[in-house]
């Protein structure tokens, strides 16, 4: 049996080769990465990523595969032109970082729709994720996060990923990633309840165009829209439901990774990594 890929989301702190140590040592065996501050638009130059290095390690330890995640000021819905470029552009350089690495795509939040509602917005999304697509390396790949749904943010309704994979055809470049935390929010179970995750991803035809997992616990309760992490097995996702969810056969090659806080509020830790290799059936 394919031993299954369960990460995390590390520091990248003298290097995203340093960070593949990390998850090794906490017993990881696949990586998130941002390309620079989450929080900042300048991104880290290109020729100070060294590729080399990475790939070395990767096979050293055996972490793979390696996502990035987008800074979280994207919004590819804002009606502000001078956000949208900023967001384009630093979509642009994390899908140069993506291919850069030899990595398996950047896990990107649209953004909100700023009480506009999806409609309204949906065409420029699909003419923003186009032109990124267009303008970066053919080996570099665009996956949408789903959304909790707080303040107008886009994709807790999967239909809407639906539409936008089916209305931007990007081929394999263009995929998703399930939060566990964001869907719990969003009202989808992860139990094999009627209508839940599960049920949803086979109706809409999901599965395919799936590339990553994040499997984080959620502080808040169900269908509130609240997107809070919480470490594996402390927030209010039910365990039994989690396991269901991470065990189903059309899931089990899907790469998972965490982010979730960390048992000493550090960051994922060895203790989630742990718990994620029981859940899983990894220590049974």
């Amino acid at each position: 049996m394919q031993t299954r890929r369960i990460g995390a989301h590390l520091s990248t702190a003298g290097g995203v080769e340093k960070a593949i140590e990390r998850a090794h040592a906490i017993g990881a065996n696949a990586l998130q990465v941002f390309s620079g501050s989450p929080r900042m638009w300048q991104r880290t130059p290109l020729d100070r990523v060294d590729a080399k290095k990475i790939s070395s390690n990767q096979e050293k330890y055996d972490v793979k595969p390696i996502f990035t995640h987008a800074l979280y000021l994207v919004n590819l819905a804002s009606d502000n032109p001078e956000l949208v470029d900023k967001s384009l552009k630093a979509l642009k350089h994390d899908l140069e970082f993506d291919a850069h690495i030899n990595g398996a795509g950047v896990v990107v939040h649209l953004g909100s729709h700023q009480g506009r509602g999806f409609e309204a917005v949906k065409f420029d999304l699909v003419k923003h994720i186009a032109t990124v697509l267009d303008q970066t390396p053919v080996n570099s790949h665009f996956l949408i996060e789903n959304s909790a749904g707080q303040n107008g943010k886009i994709a807790s309704d999967l239909t809407e990923i639906r539409w936008l994979l089916d209305q931007v055809k990007g081929g394999e470049r263009l995929g998703w990633c399930f939060d566990t935390c964001h869907g719990f929010a969003a009202g989808l179970s992860l139990n094999s309840q009627k209508n839940g995750a599960l049920d949803q991803l086979e109706n809409l035809d999901l599965f395919d165009s799936l590339r990553c997992l994040h499997v984080n616990d959620s502080r808040d309760e169900f269908d509130t829209g609240r997107d809070r992490h919480a470490n594996i097995g402390e927030g209010n996702i039910p365990t039994t439901d989690l396991q269901l969810f991470l065990n189903d056969q059309r899931l089990i090659n899907i790469p998972m990774i965490t982010e979730a806080p960390g048992f000493d509020g550090n960051g994922p830790d060895e203790e989630n990594i742990s718990r994620l290799k029981k859940i899983t059936s990894e220590n049974k």
